[in-house]
């Protein structure tokens, strides 16, 4: 049995769009929705004296914030079953903490206060979340047609092999439950010294095409027999990693990628390709952590 959802809600716009992203996956596999309102903010309160009607005024807020949330999801699915928390401490913190219970966790691209000429970029908390906690995490971001699944495509990025079966498992998980293809990409690129120069034969570049291509059926080989419904694309890009997700991210309703655990670190520590996408795709990520 599948692990409750998590959703990070905290009252901006970027948290509803994830109050009702995360509505719709948790239908689609069948869980309890969880909603999580946290500020440190909660914290300090309890430990400050009253002050007539703002203390009640300030309280009031705190509570409307996962009420709203909590409306707002069974307005768009009257049979979902969806409780919420408020937890006095730092949001990330409590979501990366709660992680360790959950199928998975879902946040905003941005919460309240960031600054709005950033919108692009990912705000701190969501960024610590997907760095940090134990489950997938997703992050509600993109264009609406994207975020609504108008385009029938989950993409998922692979880089080493041995390294991608939680990724692929995830991503062909993903596809199967909304009935979509997945595009399974890989980048490579070709050493410098290694460029063929014209007139002569592409020898180079075919022999890590075809390496690309392989490592591409070595990832997918004992993981897509599992989910035989869904058609599967494969794509052995030359270039760059980020600039290859990115332009998949724009025609797919979901984009999954991988994220390595480093030794001495604590959770989950991503490298560049991981922040490109996180900042910049343009439809919704998920980020599943491998060892």
């Amino acid at each position: 049995m599948e692990r409750e959802l998590i959703v990070g809600a905290d009252g901006s716009e970027e948290s509803l769009s994830a109050v009702d992203w995360a509505v719709d996956e948790a239908v689609r596999r069948g869980v309890p929705l969880r909603i999580v309102y946290a500020s440190a903010w909660e914290r300090y309160e309890e430990h400050k004296p009253s002050f007539g009607i703002h203390r009640g005024r300030a309280r009031t807020y705190t509570e409307h914030i996962p009420a709203q949330a909590v409306a707002r999801a069974h307005t768009r699915a009257p049979a979902l079953k969806v409780t919420s928390d408020v937890l006095a401490e730092d949001p990330a913190t409590a979501l990366v903490r709660e992680s360790a219970g959950a199928g998975a966790v879902v946040v905003g691209c941005r919460g309240r206060g960031e600054l709005a000429g950033l919108l692009l970029l990912l705000g701190s908390v969501s960024l610590s979340v997907a760095a940090h906690a134990v489950s997938p995490v997703m992050v509600v971001r993109g264009g609406r047609q994207n975020r609504d699944g108008g385009f029938q495509r989950v993409a998922v990025g692979i880089d080493e092999a041995d390294e991608a079966a939680a990724a692929v498992d995830f991503a062909l998980r993903a596809a199967e439950l909304r009935g979509s293809e997945l595009r399974a990409v890989h980048a490579w690129r070709c050493p410098a010294h290694q460029v063929p120069e014209p007139p002569r034969a592409a020898d180079a570049t075919d022999f890590h095409q075809t390496r690309a291509e392989m490592r591409l059926d070595e990832a997918l080989r004992a993981i897509a027999p599992r989910h035989a419904a869904v058609s599967v694309r494969r794509d052995a890009v030359e270039g760059l990693a980020r600039a290859a997700l990115l332009d998949v991210s724009t025609t797919a309703d979901l984009l999954v990628v991988g994220a390595r655990r480093r030794k001495g670190h604590i959770g989950m520590q991503l490298g560049p390709v991981n922040h490109a996408v996180l900042h910049h795709s343009a439809c919704p990520v998920a980020v599943v952590p491998h060892d």
